[in-house]
């Protein structure tokens, strides 16, 4: 038997999990001296409550999880005779997958027979949810995980998202976007157009002044790009800012067809404490990256 898990830098949420049979790990934050799990220590996300904090001047942090908890997510699964596929968030943005690795190659100890397989989706919030409803999807249509495997070698790379961010100061802080200091300056308005890359880091690609230019970009990229767009979800990220998400929303389909799938997804707090309230994004199946 196969046991999925996923983790909620992925923008994972408990009812997605229970749909695709996923065990979900918390990735946590912390705001001040108080270190957050998120749906361990709360049921449900209170998206607007989050990012209102933030723009009261709330700068929350990240923080990698234990060896330890990795054993307390996997091992009963091993107990219980199941190989394990996790589908996370991208290897280059965190150490918490040393912990992970250590925490691994004590349990194929302790269980020989049994396979640990992961998929990394070199990204975090949509590209990371995108590829694990796929990957879901594929389980639920009967594919074996060397199957499911196999798909993830040429597809994760074809998962592309876009997205800018509103204010500059959370990216700033957390130094995790290569090339951003071109984008710096003093005018209101700017916002830095960013990818995540094949190599699994976000990366500035460019900057637009004003909401509807830093848009109309992102949109740019979904016409340039774009392969079998509307063969697969189309997922858009919002950090408590859901109208310019419709608005978003609302130019795809006239592009592509009112009958585009499209997903709405508030983004994790995790993921959301290094971009800042009122960021956009969309994630859509690409020619690459």
């Amino acid at each position: 038997m196969l046991k999925l898990f996923c983790d909620t830098d992925c923008d994972m949420t408990p009812a997605l999990a229970r749909e695709y049979g996923y065990g979900l790990i918390s990735m946590p934050y912390s705001e001040g001296e108080k270190t957050i799990y998120p749906y361990e220590d709360f049921e449900e996300f209170d998206c607007h409550g989050f990012y209102e904090r933030l723009r009261g001047g709330l700068l929350p942090t990240t923080s990698s999880i234990s060896e330890e908890r990795y054993l307390h997510y996997f091992e009963p699964w091993f107990q219980q005779g199941c190989d394990i596929l996790y589908v996370h968030f991208s290897r280059a943005m965190s150490a918490t997958f040393g912990a992970m690795d250590r925490a691994v190659a004590l349990l194929k100890e302790k269980y020989p027979a049994r396979r640990f397989y992961e998929i990394d989706t070199k990204g975090i919030s949509i590209p990371s949810l995108n590829i694990a409803l796929e990957v879901g999807d594929l389980v639920k249509a009967g594919r074996s995980v060397d199957e499911i495997l196999a798909w993830a070698e040429t597809e994760v790379d074809k998962f592309a998202v876009y997205f800018y961010a509103d204010d500059l100061k959370f990216f700033q802080r957390s130094g995790r976007v290569s090339g951003l200091a071109g984008t710096m300056g003093t005018l209101l308005g700017i916002r830095p157009i960013i990818y995540m890359s094949s190599a699994g880091k976000m990366e500035s690609i460019g900057k637009e002044k004003g909401r509807p230019k830093a848009l109309a970009r992102l949109l740019q990229y979904v016409d340039e790009l774009g392969e079998d767009v509307k063969g697969h979800r189309v997922i858009i990220a919002q950090c408590d800012c859901q109208s310019q998400a419709e608005a978003a929303a609302s130019e795809l389909r006239r592009r592509f067809g009112e009958d585009l799938e499209i997903l709405f997804s508030p983004v994790n707090p995790t993921a959301g404490a290094h971009c800042g309230p009122n960021c956009i994004g969309i994630c859509f199946h690409a020619k690459h990256r």
